[in-house]
């Protein structure tokens, strides 16, 4: 696909990661990307577990993107607020425009603390504390306990709504009854959901069936958009398969372009399928109209990125 012609007002990248294991890797921190070879519930890191530079993100198509959004590595991440300065750094050096998504504890005492330490760098834009956790399927799950659950968390996305700050969800299906209940008293808060509220599994009618309604749940929360992207993380052919064309239409349907924004999970995608080819097979499937706002207007909406 020709990106030019198919995207002629630029696109926006509203999910990616640059990292430095190598050469930051202590003053950073990073645990999964250090610890090589171990796998993770997208599989063998092994290829990615390396520096990953913005440079190299931004070499990966043809044309660049006009901004994009930066979101936190890992879970366990050390410095978390070094890693934020590191991304405004890159950002800065490559003059990109970036929304930086940090990591966050929402229960940490020091929670006000460290969101003015993230506040620091110009493009910090909201948090990411990943939920995904299945109890039975612990191959799967992300979170070491069930953030969801827990009161002192919840309290913690008020902080966030207070703030005019943005929380990243990427939980599993069966956590979204528990995720709407979590976030009943931040209606005001916007919640962008990760990774296609993670299809798992597209090849029974029951894992079918859970994930169109967590979809419809989700949906009907105001404030609330969601990502076309990780489809990699839960099949490396993805490209060729009929599920995740459906997925797509489905998410479509329920949120509406205007809530669907598309991001390229580049380099975890990487394991799966080239740049081009994650942004081609998702562009093929959408109109004139729809494709404008899911790789442009969606993503500038929910952040708050100011094109260049």
């Amino acid at each position: 696909m020709d990106l030019r012609k198919r995207l002629p007002h630029g696109y926006i990248d509203a999910h990616h990661h640059v990292w430095a294991p190598d050469s930051r890797g202590d003053e950073i921190g990073y645990g999964w990307l250090r610890d090589i070879g171990a796998p993770k519930p997208f599989g063998d890191p092994t290829p990615i577990q390396r520096d990953y530079l913005m440079e190299e993100f931004l070499a990966e198509a043809d044309v660049r993107p006009r901004a994009s959004v930066h979101v936190q590595t890992d879970g366990a991440l050390a410095h978390p607020v070094a890693e934020t300065r590191f991304v405004q750094a890159e950002a800065d050096r490559m003059e990109h425009t970036v929304k930086i998504v940090a990591l966050v504890d929402l229960s940490a005492d020091d929670l006000t603390r460290t969101l003015l330490a993230h506040a620091e760098s110009r493009d910090f834009c909201g948090v990411r504390q990943i939920v995904a956790r299945l109890d039975q399927r612990p191959d799967l799950s992300f979170a070491p306990r069930d953030y969801l659950s827990e009161s002192k968390w919840a309290n913690g996305l008020k902080v966030l709504e207070d703030r005019g700050l943005t929380f990243d969800l990427q939980m599993y299906p069966e956590q979204a009854e528990a995720a709407l209940k979590a976030f009943s008293a931040t209606p005001a808060l916007t919640v962008i959901i990760d990774h296609a509220l993670c299809p798992y599994d597209m090849t029974s009618p029951a894992g079918v069936d859970r994930w169109r309604e967590a979809v419809q749940l989700m949906a009907g929360r105001a404030n609330t958009f969601v990502k076309l992207s990780g489809f990699g993380m839960y099949d490396g052919d993805w490209t060729g398969s009929d599920w995740a064309a459906s997925c797509i239409r489905f998410l479509l349907e329920q949120f509406g372009a205007e809530r669907v924004m598309w991001g390229s999970n580049y380099p975890v995608e990487k394991l799966a399928t080239d740049y081009e080819t994650c942004a081609a097979i998702i562009a093929g499937q959408l109109n004139d109209v729809d494709r404008e706002a899911v790789f442009l207007n969606t993503a500038s909406t929910a952040y708050g990125i100011k094109l260049r």
